[in-house]
């Protein structure tokens, strides 16, 4: 219990408030001339003036009642306190409007947009004046009962809204949170593949440059080219890492990207065979394989030792594709290596999919990676 306490304490206001708009001025219309109809045609209300006068100062707290909820709430139950002060020390029938019922409006906001504390002490003053209310006016227990059953059907109807609210806030969070996981292990796809290139081409011109000097030039536009791409992909994916709200970027790249990551003037070459069944594939599906496919060459290239080809093949199997990356380079001997943290997202990434993934030696020699996943995301 305590905690609970503590915890509405700390509570702090809701970030998502509107500011004042034409559902705000209507109300207050509406209040206004009610008010001001009832204390013209209404019989028997005592101190005319005075009533309407205070009745119409609920206006500036029914604006704020969002943007100062404590504040509004002090005004406008304050003036039906005053109301009922004045009722018990000149002995009134009756004071106050019917109109006013308007401070549960005021009740309702600072539940719903209050801070813990604000909520605290609002809802404090609100119970010392009803109950002051209900000894000016005698109330019966029937009275008392009913009264009490409204005040805690609007409290409970802000807390439940607020609830509701914070939940989906909380659900697009998470939601923001999963897309940036997702985004950053694509930049560390994409900045792995282009680095891997960059340092393979840069190996090469130290061999060219002793060779051919003038073809070492070649070499370093190729790695000025693959170094501009990789920033340009770094500042796109970074950009949407920081933003708050979703912000429009680039499709990811599909199967009908890989010929692309194909070549065939540097070493290893790097062939890429795609079956023709490949259209129509689940976008998830598509993209997740694209990766799959970027990532098993960019570890072909950097760990591939003495390869001089690689080939990736992707074909359509059923209800299921299959990715099979391949490589001619030198195993090493003895026990296989423990797979490293990009060997394992490939896994996950692929079981996401309701699929698999394998790594390992071919019997031929060289490195295989295969995955197989269903041609539809799961829902």
């Amino acid at each position: 219990m305590v905690t609970v306490r503590r915890s509405l304490w700390r509570e702090p206001r809701p970030a998502d408030a509107p500011p004042i708009g034409r559902i705000d001025w209507l109300l207050v219309g509406v209040f206004v001339a009610a008010a001001v109809a009832e204390a013209l045609a209404r019989p028997g209300v005592d101190w005319r003036p005075l009533v309407t006068v205070l009745a119409l100062a609920l206006v500036p707290a029914l604006l704020w009642r969002r943007v100062r909820p404590l504040g509004a709430v002090l005004v406008g139950w304050g003036v039906a306190g005053l109301l009922t002060v004045l009722q018990l020390t000149m002995h009134a029938e009756e004071l106050g409007l019917n109109s006013m019922m308007a401070v549960l409006v005021l009740l309702y906001s600072l539940v719903r947009w209050g801070s813990g504390r604000e909520m605290v002490a609002g809802t404090a003053f609100v119970t010392v004046v009803v109950a002051l209310g209900m000894y000016a006016a005698s109330a019966g227990w029937a009275d008392i009962v009913g009264g009490s059953a409204l005040l805690l059907l609007v409290v409970a109807l802000a807390a439940v809204f607020r609830y509701r609210a914070e939940l989906w806030h909380r659900q697009q969070r998470e939601i923001r949170n999963e897309e940036r996981a997702g985004l950053a292990r694509e930049l560390h796809d994409t900045v792995a593949h282009h680095v891997s290139a960059i340092a393979v081409q840069a190996q090469a011109g130290g061999v060219i440059a002793g060779i051919e000097p003038e073809k070492a030039v070649e070499v370093l536009a190729a790695i000025e080219s693959e170094a501009s791409r990789t920033l340009e992909e770094m500042r796109s994916m970074v950009q949407v890492l920081r933003e708050e709200e979703a912000v429009a970027y680039a499709p990811q790249p599909g199967l009908a990207d890989l010929p692309a990551l194909a070549r065939a003037d540097a070493t290893p070459t790097v062939e890429v065979s795609l079956d023709g069944a490949l259209t129509g594939l689940a976008r998830p599906v598509d993209a997740a394989l694209y990766r799959l496919a970027q990532e098993s060459l960019t570890n072909a290239v950097r760990h591939a030792r003495n390869a001089t080809r690689v080939q990736i093949d992707v074909r359509r199997e059923g209800h299921a594709v299959r990715l099979r990356v391949s490589d001619d380079g030198q195993t090493r001997s003895g026990p296989a290596p423990e797979p490293g943290f990009g060997l394992l997202g490939m896994v996950e990434r692929a079981q996401l999919l309701g699929g698999s993934l394998s790594a390992g030696p071919a019997p031929e020699g060289g490195w295989v990676v295969e995955a197989v996943v269903p041609a539809e995301a799961p829902a």
